[in-house]
Order: C-alpha cells, then structure tokens, then sequence
C-alpha cells in the first residue's frame, strides 16, 4: 500500500508540474494599460501580468508622474512584469541587476469592482520598494534609494487594501535593489476582492506554518533519538536534514521568518537560506549511505564534501550580490547529487534491500520539485514554490522506513531477551542439580576407568588417530590416577582420619581434572588426523569478536580481571570490513583457549585484552587478532615449546594451584592451521604476553 501512494503521489506531481491548466482568458497590460471592465476581480482575482511603464534611473511619486505627463512629456519605455530588468535592452545596452526603477500601470474596472472594497497581494519583490495606490502610499518594504547605502533590503509578502474611488486605478512602484543578482518585479502581484485574497493569503500561511512545523518537530525528534542511541548515525543525518529543511521553510515562500521577526536581517536570511540548500544535498547523501551501506561510492562522498565546502565557504564570505549568481551552479550540484541516489537507490531495489524502492519513490518527488523551485527562482517556472511539500512528503515516507527499522530491532530485542530468560531458568537449574551432576560424572568417570582396558585392545586395531589417543591417555593419566589410587589407599588404611576430607577433596579435583583431560585429548587426536568435520562460512570478523566479548566477559571479570575489547580504527574502513572462512563454534573454542590461558597466569586486578588488526602480508590481507594479559610474561627461549603438546611453564609468582592440562595451546595451534592460518606468541618475560592469530580475509563485509 505504501508503494502504491507512493505512485500516486509521483503521478501528482508530474502532473501538475507538466499538464497545463485549462484556458483561461489572456488578460494582460499593453503599454501601461490594463482593462478590467470586462471582468469581475472582486469575485475571482487574476494575477497581474503585462507592460508597465518603465522609468529607469528615477524615483517618481504619482505627483511626479503626473507634473510630466502635463509637460507633455512623451514614456515609450515599457517592462513586461513579472520579469527581472535584468538583461533589459535600454539604448542599445542590457541594464544589470543592480539599480533604481519607477513603475506604473493604469487598470480600468468593472462597474461591480467599483463598490467593491480590493486588496493587491503583493510578493517578496527585489529588494526594496514603495506602492502607491491612486496617489495613497500603502505599502513600504525596506528603504528605498539610489545608491547602495541608501538602500536597505527585506524581504515580505505583503496583503493592502483598497476602496477605488472610480473605475480607474494606478498603480505607481519605487523598486531599488543594489544587493541581490536580480532586480525587479519577479513575481505575480495578484488583485481581488479583500475578503477572497485574506482567505487565500490565510490559506497559503496555514499550510506553510504546518509544513514548517512538521519538519521542525520531526528534525527535533530524530536528533533526540541520535542523543539517545548513538549507535545508528542515520536518525542524525536525517534529523539534521528535516531541521535544516524545517528553518529554510521560515525564509522562503510566505518568509513566515520576517512575519514573526519583521526586524530579522536581511543578509543573514540569504545566507543562512543558500547554506542550507548546499548542505542538504551532502546530508541526504551521507543518510542514504547509513540506511544502504556501499550504496554511495568514498570517492563521491569525498568530491561532495570538497564540493559542498567550497560553496558554503563562498556563500559565507561574499556578498549576495556574488554568490546569488552562482544559484544555478548550486542547482545543478543538488540535482546530480539527487541523480546519482536514485541511480544507487534503482540498484538497491532490484536487489531488494528492504526500503529502497519507497525510498526510490519519494526521492522521484522530491527531484520533481526541488527542480521546479530552482527554475521558479531562475524566472524559468510559474508554478511556486513546491520543493517544502514534496520534502514534507519525502520526510513522512523516510519516518515510515526509520519506524520500521526501529520496530524490527525492538521485536528482535524482545525475542532475545525471551530467549535469555530461558537460558537463565534453565542454568538456574543447572546449579541447583550440580551436587548430583558431579556424583553422576564420578560413577561415570569410574566406569570409563574400568572399560579403559577393555578399550586398549580394540584401540590397537583402530585407525592412527585411536593410536594416537590411547598413547594420550597411556601418558597424561597415569600420575593422576596414581596419585588418586594413593589418597584412596590411605582412606581405606586410615593413615591420617582427621585429614580424610582433605583427601576426599584431592580425589575430587583430579577427578574433575582427568574427565577434562580426556575432553581434550580426544578432541586433540581427532584434530590431528584430521576426523573433525569443520562447517566453514563466510564470517565478518568484528560482530564474530563482538559476540565473543559478550559471552565470555562476566566470566574473565568474574575471575577479578578486566577483559577488554579493541576494534581500533578497523571499523572506520567501512567499504573494507574484514570477512574469514571458519567455523565459529570450533573457532571459537581456540580463542577461549588462548583467553583462558590468559586468565590463568594474570594476577587478580590484571586485565586480559582482545585487539583486532588488519594488515597485508605477502600481498595477501589478514586479520590479526591478538589476546594480552598483563601477568609475569614468558622467557623468550620459551616460546617455541609452549605449542607443544604437554608442555607446561611454571610462571614465578603464580600460584601452584593453577594447573592446566598442557592441551590448550597446542588444540588452539591445530584449529587455526585448519583455518589456514597460523599462531604465534611474543614475550619479554617480565610484562605479560601476546598470543597472535592470523587468519587471511576473503572480502568484504558489506557484500
């Protein structure tokens, strides 16, 4: 359904922007007359349009006009209005944009229009101006003059009434500009019955104080939720861009900025109105590239910022006078900018990324009016000022995308948490059961003890990696059995009864330990022949570390460390995200073994730190990741052995109570060469060591 508005609404526009209205009938002024007499504009207003009288270089009040005309003073000097004297041919020369003019025009009315009480609606005009109705100054906007410092610009819309006093009306204008491109009467001065032009000015205010207010509010609201979350940098660029939007609404169509703030300066309304309109395009760039990751090309968004800076820098150096010549280079730069969204958008789309064809959709609506307004502006359009709806309309279609996003997140965050509590009942459990779970591991660990033997025989026909761990088991079992059968003897022999509990406790602690052992062996003996299956996937690297980090950290705190993860500046390469073959479960078990290593010969207060690097080695691109502690180190001619199967190293100061196996290193070695990559370790001897894991990336993430 949002799709199908969508269209409509594109239909809409392209319509009204193309189609023209119906005939009406092409009333117009020539030379300085124009007849109404035929028509009723107290009931139905037109728009003035035609030639007025032109008096260039002078500023003439009726009187003045009127003392010529009884000299007998010949005007042959005509301006088609609306229309900048901008180019205008004057004794064989195009006048410039700056200057002084007086215009008039004489329009006859109807018999009904005489009674009738009229209003002229009277927009922004270039740049300062006086009107004189039938000799009645009824309107002054800024100052008028004939040199620039006598000058001072505004810019309003402006709503003056009228009683004629016959059925003939002149119309006498001062127009003075020496601070804007343009100079003139650009625009429609519309006449009409006071009551229907009150109705319609009123009409106009309302929908611009409601657009503006939408897109203020909704700016305010998705910058609160940047505030908020700072995580997803999209809900910044869009609530900077409505903002943006939202004050620019203030200073253009109906300029509600000089209704509320009729002393707000000219030169900074400009400005702040052509800084605005070279951002914007820069922002919504930046947006479409958070919500479509890769969509939006470094180099452009670079070449956009050069761009984009260098026309804000000129805008807030120079003049109006120079910068409002460069509105069309602005223009073109805002509508390339818009193409090539929509060429990333229609490549979005038919790769089905979630959002982008409604965003393909509105972005049509916004082009089709940003476009009319910069050709309304240029004198190049009629139709006013569009680009604040259809922005409104682009704004309300980005707010049902965001929601989405928002809502999915908030739907996944409940599942997980559901799923959370369960894993907590059920470990909850666990622990109330774990004095019969460890009674049911030593019976069972007993009656593995006495298969062993029978085992023996068939392990002797069984392939090399049975060998290998019976040769395992024969080797590491030995002395803790041994030790377990001499506490058990002095049990049964009642060698030293106060001390029975402490022997009950030894035998636990290496019956734990052995079970443990046999884990791993097992496990270490499979690896080397080569009989565990590995399911190898494309992985992105930093949320594999991520969700490490999160299921291991209150289990290296709860050892009294600190545990640490540093992504450092890999993140920042958004296009080059480091992406691994592996199998994450198996993966996984390597580097909690490099961790807890780590956490065994890391003194209480330590703190054991995962950091992600990427670096190329002979050409080929690897991601490095590295496991610190900061315990006593390991001597440097000790490094080589520590891979080793059974090795283990007594670190001075650590105490004896920490015993390991001796597996984990040389598991976590076989499961990174599986990978295709390979582990190292570097120690002073003194600050602790660092355990290194190569793995050679494959691509990127955001493919």
């Amino acid at each position: 359904m949002l799709y199908i508005a969508a269209a409509i609404v594109v239909g809409l526009v392209a319509s009204y922007a193309v189609i023209p209205s119906p005939d009406t009938p092409k009333i117009q002024s020539e030379k300085g007359i124009l007849d109404l007499t035929q028509v009723h504009v107290s009931e139905d207003p037109i728009k003035l349009k035609g030639e007025w009288a032109f008096y260039w270089q002078e500023l003439l009040s009726p009187v003045d006009i009127q003392i010529r005309s009884e000299r007998g003073g010949n005007h042959d000097r005509w301006i088609s209005i609306p229309g900048s004297w901008l180019g205008y041919r004057l004794d064989g020369q195009q006048l410039k944009g700056t200057g002084f003019a007086s215009f008039r025009v004489v329009i006859g009315l109807s018999e009904q229009d005489r009674k009738e009480r009229l209003a002229l609606r009277l927009p922004t005009i270039f740049h300062a101006y006086k009107l004189w109705v039938n000799g009645e100054l009824l309107a002054e906007v800024g100052m008028v003059g004939q040199d620039k410092s006598s000058v001072t610009p505004q810019l309003a819309t402006k709503l003056v009434f009228f009683q004629p006093e016959n059925d003939r009306v002149e119309l006498v204008m001062q127009v003075a500009n020496f601070h804007h491109m343009r100079g003139g009467i650009t625009k429609y001065i519309e006449l009409g019955g006071s009551d229907v032009l009150t109705v319609r000015n009123n009409l106009k205010i309302a929908a611009e104080m409601f657009i503006t207010a939408s897109l203020l509010v909704i700016g305010v609201y998705h910058l609160l939720l940047f505030i908020l979350r700072r995580k997803d940098r999209a809900t910044w660029y869009f609530g900077l861009f409505t903002l943006l939007l939202g004050i620019r609404s203030l200073l253009v169509g109906e300029h509600l900025i000089t209704q509320l703030w009729p002393a707000f300066p000219w030169g900074l309304q400009f400005k702040i109105e052509y800084l605005i309109l070279c951002s914007t395009a820069y922002i919504i760039t930046m947006y479409a590239d958070c919500i479509f990751p890769n969509s939006v090309s470094r180099r452009f968004l670079l070449g956009s910022r050069i761009v984009t800076g260098a026309f804000c820098i000129m805008v807030v150096v120079t003049p109006a006078l120079i910068y409002t010549k460069m509105l069309p280079m602005i223009g073109v730069m805002v509508v390339l900018h818009m193409v090539y969204l929509m060429v990333g958008l229609v490549k979005a789309a038919v790769w089905r990324m979630e959002g982008a064809l409604i965003f393909l959709l509105v972005s049509v609506v916004a082009l089709v009016t940003v476009v009319n307004d910069f050709l309304y502006y240029n004198e190049w359009s009629r139709i006013g000022n569009t680009s604040p709806l259809g922005l409104l309309v682009f704004t309300i279609a980005q707010i049902i995308l965001l929601s989405s996003r928002f809502t999915r997140a908030a739907s996944n965050e409940e599942k997980f948490a559901c799923e959370l509590q369960d894993a907590n009942n059920k470990l909850t459990e666990m622990n109330l059961n774990l004095e019969q779970t460890v009674q049911e591991r030593t019976q069972a660990l007993s009656a593995a003890h006495d298969d062993l033997r029978t085992s023996y025989d068939r392990l002797l026909h069984s392939e090399q990696g049975r060998k290998k761990l019976l040769a395992y088991i024969t080797h590491d079992l030995r002395m803790p059995l041994s030790s377990m059968l001499g506490y058990v003897e002095a049990v049964q022999d009642r060698v030293k009864p106060e001390r029975n509990e402490q022997y009950l406790k030894y035998i636990r602690d290496n019956t734990i330990r052995i079970n443990r052992m046999i884990e791993e062996l097992s496990f270490l003996s499979h690896l080397e022949t080569g009989q565990v299956s590995y399911r190898m996937e494309p992985v992105p690297v930093i949320p594999f570390l991520r969700g490490f980090f999160e299921q291991y950290e209150l289990v290296v705190r709860d050892a009294g460390l600190d545990f640490i993860l540093d992504i450092g500046d890999v993140e920042d390469q958004r296009s080059n995200l480091p992406v691994v073959e592996m199998d994450t479960q198996i993966f996984g078990r390597a580097l909690f073994n490099l961790v807890s290593n780590a956490m065994k010969f890391t003194p209480k207060g330590g703190v054991v730190r995962m950091v992600l690097a990427v670096d190329r080695v002979n050409h080929t691109r690897y991601a490095i990741i590295s496991v610190q502690d900061s315990g006593t180190g390991i001597p440097p001619n000790q490094l080589e052995k520590i891979f080793d199967r059974n090795y283990r190293y007594d670190r001075p100061g650590v105490e004896k109570e920490v015993e390991g196996s001796g597996l984990g290193l040389a598991i976590c070695r076989e499961i990174v060469q599986a990978h295709g990559g390979t582990v190292r370790a570097e120690s002073d001897g003194k600050t602790g060591a660092i355990f290194y894991v190569l793995l050679p990336c494959i691509g990127n993430e955001g493919r």
